[in-house]
């Protein structure tokens, strides 16, 4: 099954009380994780970074990129509530670090045994590394990377995954670590890549889903994906397509002021989102080309068989004129026609009576 994750990220604003709500919402409509955001604002945004386009938009307020962020930090008691929250409810609690600090919080503290290393992070290799020696399982997005930046990622998790801590590594280890064996299976074994498009939200025309499958072609590792597209019509057709994560924001309200806000789904839709996804995974099936239980009972009634276009004498040689083809289909199959003409009737038929030779 699809694993669905409901990015809380900073939708709380700040309020372990929302943050609880998201927990609850989340729960409610049937999501397998609820993840949130873990940092020390100012150990990983600068006081001269720039809020993007898009969270000066949805804010509707012009300041720094760090003023902004450090309302929505999480103290570490309230994470220690709400992965206790998540437990009582039967939902995974998951959370992305931005710093190191916040790292070692989620590994050593909550003991999280899945990390999701942000789209932002990619390229920041000491960490992408730091993530790798954490022995636990990543969830890598992708959004704004080109090919040869997952690969370069994927590299430093190769190495961290297959080397001590300590060593100083450089490009070449990397390269070298992701070209070995023990590379490769350290990969298959602990890491999924998600599919992004890093926008809020993301116009349709820049999603790209067959990223999906040259993703999965070139590493061979399973790929989900993780959306800021409107609506759920994109995710859900990412499921059809074999993503095997969905990751997806929310939020209690999309009025609510905060940078995201505008970008995620209300709880209902949410709900609406999961229970489309877990249709699409029944529709998929198998694979095999057959008869289902539901549709065999209609055969009968809706193929057809070989029946007397007239009146037919005994002894009669068959030719066209002597047959139609009509319903129901519990007489002989419509493929025995050619083997009957020029054969004799070998009874009596009435006009529309089933042909039985």
């Amino acid at each position: 099954m699809t694993y669905i994750i409901a990015e809380a990220g900073v939708n709380h604003n700040g309020s372990e009380e929302l943050a609880v709500q998201l927990i609850e919402a989340a729960h409610r409509a049937g999501a397998d994780a609820v993840k949130f955001q873990t940092f020390k604002a100012a150990k990983s945004i600068t006081i001269q970074a720039a809020q993007a386009e898009y969270q000066v938009t949805n804010t509707g307020r012009k300041e720094s990129q760090l003023e902004m962020v450090s309302r929505l930090e999480l103290s570490y008691a309230a994470h220690h509530r709400l992965i206790q929250q998540c437990k009582d409810r039967g939902i995974e609690f998951l959370s992305t670090a931005f710093d190191e600090e916040s790292l070692n919080f989620l590994v050593n503290d909550l003991k999280l045994t899945t990390l999701k290393i942000a789209s932002g992070e990619l390229t920041n290799a000491p960490f992408v590394l730091k993530h790798a020696h954490t022995g636990c399982k990543l969830i890598v997005s992708t959004g704004m990377a080109t090919l040869g930046e997952v690969e370069m990622a994927l590299g430093v998790i190769a190495y961290g995954m297959t080397n001590p801590q300590g060593s100083y590594p450089n490009t070449n280890d990397f390269l070298a670590a992701y070209a070995s064996p023990e590379g490769q299976q350290a990969l298959k074994d602990n890491v999924t890549l998600l599919h992004c498009t890093t926008e809020y939200p993301a116009p349709v025309e820049d999603i790209n889903l067959l990223a999906m499958d040259t993703m999965q072609q070139s590493f061979k590792l399973p790929v989900g994906y993780s959306d800021h597209s409107k609506g759920i019509s994109i995710p859900v057709v990412a499921v059809a397509r074999g993503a095997c994560i969905i990751e997806k924001h929310f939020t209690l309200d999309r009025n609510m002021e905060g940078p995201d806000h505008k970008a995620s789904l209300e709880p209902n839709e949410l709900m609406q989102m999961v229970n489309a996804i877990r249709d699409v995974e029944k529709a998929l099936g198998n694979g095999l080309k057959k008869p289902q239980a539901s549709e065999i009972k209609n055969k009968l009634i809706a193929r057809k068989s070989l029946v007397a276009a007239c009146a037919i004498d005994k002894g009669t040689v068959f030719t066209p004129e002597h047959f139609a083809i009509k319903r129901p289909g519990n007489g002989m199959s419509p493929y025995e026609y050619w083997r009957l003409l020029g054969t004799q009737a070998s009874k009596s038929y009435v006009s529309d009576e089933l042909i039985s030779e």
